[in-house]
């Protein structure tokens, strides 16, 4: 598959409205993506990350309002909006049929609004929602260019060309399912920020 520039996001967003998993940028490191709603093409991203099946992937978000229809607290949204689009991904509890290939057992996602235009465009075009998790495979560092991410993939995976990535630290994890809040990966956004405590058990 070709390395396509930004002026080729459409070809990006037909690929993966097709079935395909595309490498694209975030705004830390690149990703791997899929559309969220197919199930073969989750299970390719798994594959190609090279974790369980079962293990749930991120869902990345063109915005606060893809979600305010599909999570049983909306209220819980208030906590993320001062850091989105940003670093913070928060694991929400999610109303049946939502995002159903990358929600897992219990009913909860991590979801993100990434801080990248580019990446946001393809999201946007892809109708709001992209699964998602970082090009790399397991235990490995994540790519932070089209060439490691090609050095690890092969030649074979569509990538999205989006420069080279800063490779700063993982978002934040924040679980709104339970009350308080509770940090279960330390990141950018601090538990100073959030009002909250980070789990020292996570």
């Amino acid at each position: 598959m070709p390395v396509l520039g930004p002026d080729r996001i459409g070809d990006v967003i037909e690929a993966l409205r097709s079935g395909e998993v595309v490498a694209i940028p975030t705004d830390t490191v690149y990703g791997l993506a899929a559309m969220p709603d197919d199930p073969t093409a989750v299970r390719r991203l798994a594959e190609l990350k090279g974790r369980a099946a079962e293990q749930p992937v991120q869902l990345l978000v063109s915005g606060i309002e893809v979600l305010e229809s599909h999570i049983e607290d909306t209220t819980a949204l208030e906590t993320v909006r001062p850091f989105w689009p940003g670093a913070l991904t928060a694991v929400v509890r999610t109303r049946p049929g939502f995002a159903s290939e990358v929600v897992t057992p219990a009913g909860t996602v991590g979801v993100r609004q990434p801080a990248d235009d580019l990446a946001l465009t393809l999201i946007e075009g892809c109708g709001g929602a992209l699964a998602a998790t970082s090009a790399n495979r397991h235990d490995e560092p994540p790519a932070t260019s089209v060439e490691e991410v090609i050095e690890t993939f092969g030649e074979d995976l569509l990538v999205l060309d989006g420069g080279p990535r800063d490779g700063g630290v993982a978002s934040t994890v924040v679980d709104l399912t339970v009350a308080p809040p509770r940090i279960l990966r330390a990141g950018p956004i601090t538990e100073e920020m959030l009002g909250i405590e980070e789990d020292s058990d996570a």
